[in-house]
């Protein structure tokens, strides 16, 4: 114990001399006080001329593989989810037009408005050329029947109830008569044409004065 002490303290005292022994490391070379001496300025060093380790210090290292790996990890389902969730509204086809219907052509002779809705001529007593206010149905009929060679008509002729039937038979026949003749005037055909007369066997109206007979003397237009 006593040796150990000798030898503690001898350590002491020669590190005290700086007297170097086997057991002491090489002592650092004291630096001079910064008071005694101003302090190096520090070396600039530019980013090109610097080694590579000043340079590696400097710029930002990679994302390492794990952060790169969790930054492209999330699929980017999400933001087309978002475009695609909302359906978008198709353009409707463009629909074509419904075809008309074509307009139903109507027959003038089933035309309340058309002149060849008179069917029938009328004369004065005892008359039977035809009168000047029936020349209008009369050129209707004829231009009808010219337009339309297939169709027939049979005109028929009335008298009134006065004068003896076979006499109003022959009035009757002459009244037809002329208004053939008028209607081929008018541009019908002959062979498009019947007349017969009825005389005073079919009367319009069953009344015995003149507005009633005024109704009788006629003839008809009848189409076939």
């Amino acid at each position: 114990m006593k040796k150990l002490l000798l030898g503690f303290v001898l350590v002491n005292l020669l590190a005290a001399c700086a007297i170097r022994t086997p057991f002491d490391s090489p002592a650092a070379p004291k630096q001079e006080s910064s008071a005694a001496a101003p302090a190096p300025e520090p070396v600039k060093t530019d980013a090109v001329t610097a080694p590579a380790e000043v340079n590696a210090n400097t710029i930002d290292k990679p994302a390492t593989p794990e952060v790169t790996a969790n930054a492209d990890a999330a699929p980017k389902a999400e933001a087309a989810a978002t475009t695609d969730a909302a359906p978008k509204a198709e353009t409707p086809a463009p629909t074509e037009a419904a075809p008309q219907a074509p307009a139903a052509v109507v027959d003038p002779l089933n035309d309340p408005a058309s002149a060849l809705s008179k069917r029938s001529i009328h004369f004065p007593f005892d008359v039977d050329a035809v009168q000047e206010t029936d020349k209008a149905t009369i050129k209707a009929h004829g231009a009808y029947l010219a337009s339309h060679p297939e169709r027939k008509i049979r005109v028929e002729g009335n008298t009134d109830e006065r004068g003896s039937s076979e006499y109003n038979l022959a009035l009757g026949q002459r009244r037809a008569n002329n208004t053939k003749k008028a209607l081929v005037l008018a541009g019908a055909k002959a062979n498009q044409i019947e007349a017969i007369s009825f005389g005073e066997e079919k009367p319009l109206a069953a009344g015995h004065d003149e507005t009633a007979w005024a109704q009788n003397r006629r003839t008809d237009i009848n189409y076939k």
